[in-house]
Parts: C-alpha cells; structure tokens; sequence
C-alpha cells in the first residue's frame, strides 16, 4: 500500500502539524483501534481525538501499535486531544488532562485543546456526567471564566507532559482576551469550516495572530441535516471540477479548505476514502473554483442549540 506525504504547517514555537488529519468524532467504540491503524497505514500522521469522544484508549492503541510494528516512531505522529466543559475549573484541569494523558498512553501529547469556552457543571468524571442537565434536561452552566482556565493549561505546558496548547470554537473576541493574558499563546483553534460554513473572517483573524486554524465537520456533516447546511458533497459543478483533476467532490472540497488555509481533518471508515482523502496535495483549484466553492455558505451545522443561553455563547457574533 503506498502512502500520501502530507506537509507540515509550522506552529511557531519551533514544533509543526500535518496539514491534513484523521478525525476520530464519530468512531464508536470498538472501531477506534482498526481505524487509526488504517489512517496511518495511509500516511496520516496527524490524529485528532477528544476526551468527549470516549475513544482515547483506542486512538492510544491503535497508535502504539503501529509504532511496535515499526511503522511509524512516537515522533512522526502528531496527537490532538481536548480538555471537556466539565472540567474548566482550575482545580480539574490537570486531573482531566492526566486522565487523557493516561488513556492515550503515547508519552507526551503534541496538542492540547480547550473543546469550548462554555464551561458546564462539574458532576464527576464519568462518561455520564459530560453533559449534566437538570429535572427538564437544561444543560447545567459553570461560570468559570475560560480565560482562568486557560491559566491552568499554561501549566501542563511547563508539566513537559503536552507541547503545545489551544482553542477550539472560540470567537475572535474570546480569542483576544486570551492573547491579552498568555504566557503561553495558542498555537491553533479548531472550528467548523466547510463550504457551507467557510468561517473566511474568523480564519483571518487567526492567521493575522499566527494562530493556526483546524477544521473539523470539513463535508458539512452530511449526517446531520437539521440546520440546513449546505453541502457541496453530490453537487454537479463540484463533481466537474473533481474530474478535471482525477479526484472526487470530497477531495475537491478537502482541497478547498486547504487553499483557505486551514487544516482539515476528515472522519470516514471506508478504507478507500480515507485513502483518497489524503491524496489532494498533487493538485490546485484555480481562483475561479475557489469562487464557485464560496457559493455554498449557508450555515453552521453544529450550533451548540442547548448551550445558546451560556454567557460565553461564541456564536452570537458575525466572527
């Protein structure tokens, strides 16, 4: 099986990340370890997981095994996990890290990412209490102040136990009271973009503060249809495009985001598509084509509905 070299996007800080990675959001359990193989076994060499997910232990597993096999070196991989809602207090941050750390068992994690700068009620540790609610299911609030908890993962950094730390779904606004207070400045911040939602203002504003942009739902999450996204995934002109260079519509849309600066990281359990996910590094679409892949900005697919009265709401403003 021959395998895609992905480029590396530098960080700042002397350390690099692939610029394309493997998502892990959607691997139930029981997957996770075969399909982790099978992205590396591709050429991924950018992993992205989530304490959330509930698939640490397989994504650390899958990994280690490749690195027994003679594969790949602990090095030539770069691991994404993300600190949970639950556990924004100062107090829990490092015990949630640990617990990461523990379950993906790799030796250090390469980046370390607050999932949200919407903290929820601490209920314990359990899987079960990530999404606390009350008697009528309304999500139950902290407010704690991500930029406290920001603090708290500064340390981790000092801890030698991760490389390097970062947001994800936050606003430009929430981004600069975080810069205002950094020791240690975020390296990346990990957002929905697709060509329904292609998030170019808030990508701006990242780059212009060398904060690199990760973007995860980079199909539209075509399994979720309730918000009205509109994705560029079966349309004709896509499909065109994807023909003039020997690839899909899903690869032209990987491409798209690419071009726009941002690092995608797909999700699939189809062997053939994660193969052919990787593979859009050997082609360019022309400004013309970046143009017909805006047309299709509509909405976010993933608009957080049960936290939309939390006063660190990220999406209340344009970006």
């Amino acid at each position: 099986m021959s395998t895609k070299t992905v480029p590396n996007v530098d960080l700042g800080n002397g350390y690099t990340i692939p610029a394309l990675g493997y998502g892990t959001y959607l691997a139930k359990k029981g997957q996770g370890v075969d399909l982790v193989k099978k992205a590396i076994d591709a050429g991924y060499r950018h992993i992205d997981t989530a304490l959330m997910y509930e698939n640490e232990v397989e994504v650390g597993e899958g990994i280690r095994a490749k690195i027994v096999d003679g594969v790949i070196k602990r090095d030539d991989v770069f691991v994404t996990t993300k600190l949970w809602n639950t556990f924004h207090h100062p107090d829990h941050v490092a015990e949630s890290f640990q617990r990461s750390f523990d379950m993906l068992n790799l030796e250090y994690i390469d980046l370390y990412l607050m999932h949200s700068p919407m903290g929820l009620e601490f209920q314990g540790h359990e899987y079960s209490n990530l999404q606390p609610t009350d008697a009528e299911g309304n999500s139950l609030f902290s407010d704690v102040d991500y930029v406290e908890t920001w603090k708290a993962m500064e340390k981790l950094v000092k801890s030698g136990k991760v490389r390097n730390i970062g947001l994800s779904n936050f606003n430009s606004e929430q981004i600069k009271r975080i810069l205002e207070v950094a020791e240690i400045k975020p390296v990346n911040n990990q957002i929905e973009v697709n060509p329904g939602w292609n998030q170019k203002k808030l990508i701006e504003f990242c780059q212009s503060h060398d904060i690199t942009v990760t973007a995860f739902g980079p199909m539209g999450r075509p399994h979720r249809t309730t918000y009205g996204n509109k994705s560029a995934l079966g349309d004709a002109k896509v499909q065109e495009i994807g023909q003039k260079y020997g690839k899909t519509d899903g690869q032209v849309i990987l491409r798209y985001l690419i071009q726009l600066g941002t690092i995608p990281i797909p999700y699939s359990t189809n062997e053939e598509r994660i193969q052919q996910n990787i593979d859009v590094f050997d082609f360019e679409l022309t400004d013309e084509e970046m143009q017909y892949m805006d047309t299709f900005q509509s909405e976010r697919t993933l608009p957080f509905p049960p936290l939309k009265k939390h006063k660190y709401y990220p999406f209340d403003i344009e970006f």
